[in-house]
């Protein structure tokens, strides 16, 4: 898993599979014991997520880059908190300061901001919190919504 966002009705992970059908795997498993876990921790019943979950193809380089901050930009977007290392439930401390987080593993196309662990976090956090174009992240979400690459 390179990125991921834990929101209050969705979660959005980027992630490269190891083997054919290990996406569709793993949503199931995070189904069968996450949601669960939820429940009993905090009171509740029901599913914790709107839908079935959706998938589409990355490509290398910048559109994966793009969906990295796409995907850490949602609490932001969505008004819970005014800087994306505020929201605990995300891969941008990893991704941008460098925090550690077992989920994490970072890809390629992230590695190759730097060589150096610190300018590569400083490459990320400026990529970020650039102007996202309104149609590149109009883009993402018809690419995921149609399931296309």
């Amino acid at each position: 898993m390179h990125a991921y966002v834990l929101m209050t009705n969705h979660v959005h992970i980027l992630m490269t599979p190891l083997a054919p059908g290990a996406v569709a795997r793993v949503m199931k498993s995070l189904g069968r014991r996450y949601v669960p876990y939820i429940n009993d921790r905090y009171h509740r019943t029901g599913r914790l997520w709107e839908g079935r979950y959706k998938s589409c193809l990355v490509n290398d380089g910048d559109s994966l880059l793009h969906c990295y901050r796409y995907i850490e930009l949602n609490p932001l977007h969505a008004a819970m908190v005014a800087n994306p290392g505020d929201y605990p439930w995300s891969s941008h401390r990893r991704n941008a300061c460098g925090e550690h987080d077992p989920l994490v593993s970072p890809h390629p196309a992230y590695l190759a901001l730097s060589i150096d662990p610190r300018q590569r976090q400083q490459a990320y956090r400026t990529l970020v919190m650039e102007t996202v174009d309104p149609t590149e992240a109009e883009a993402i979400r018809q690419h995921v919504q149609r399931q296309h690459a």
